[in-house]
C-alpha cells in the first residue's frame, strides 16, 4: 500500500523558513519522480518543485519560488524535502507531495494528504 505522509507545515512570519518532509512507503522510492504541489484557497493546485529519481539530479521550480525554495531527496530514508526560505504571504497554501511510480511500464500517481503552510504576521 502506497503512503505519502507530509509534515513540517505551520504558521510562520514573512521572511521565515520551514522545511516540509514527505515520508514515502509502499513503493521503490529510488525509482520515483517526486514533486511538491500547493493549493491556495480558491485557486487551482500548482506545481511548486520536482526532482527526478536520482538524489541531487534534475530539479524544477515554478518561477515564483526560484531562489527561495529547494527540493531534495534522501533515497535511503524514502523521504523528499522542501526547504522554504524567505516565505511570503503569497506562499500560504496546503502543500502536497506527489509520487510518480512506473509499474509494469505504466506511470501511476500518488498523493499525500497535505500539510498547511500559513505565512502571516
Amino acid at each position: 500500500q502506497v503512503q505519502l505522509v507530509e509534515s513540517g507545515g505551520g504558521l510562520v512570519q514573512p521572511g521565515g523558513s520551514l522545511r516540509l518532509s514527505c515520508a514515502a512507503s509502499g513503493f521503490i522510492f529510488s525509482n520515483s519522480v517526486m514533486s511538491w504541489y500547493r493549493q491556495a484557497s480558491g485557486k487551482e493546485r500548482e506545481l511548486v518543485a520536482g526532482i527526478d529519481s536520482r538524489a541531487g539530479a534534475i530539479t524544477t521550480y515554478v518561477d515564483s519560488v526560484k531562489g527561495r525554495f529547494t527540493i531534495s531527496r534522501d533515497n535511503p530514508k524514502n523521504t523528499v524535502y522542501l526547504q522554504m526560505n524567505s516565505l511570503r504571504p503569497g506562499d500560504t497554501a496546503a502543500y502536497y507531495c506527489k509520487a510518480i511510480v512506473v509499474a509494469a511500464g505504466k506511470p501511476y500517481e500518488y498523493w499525500g494528504q497535505g500539510t498547511q503552510v500559513t505565512v502571516s504576521s
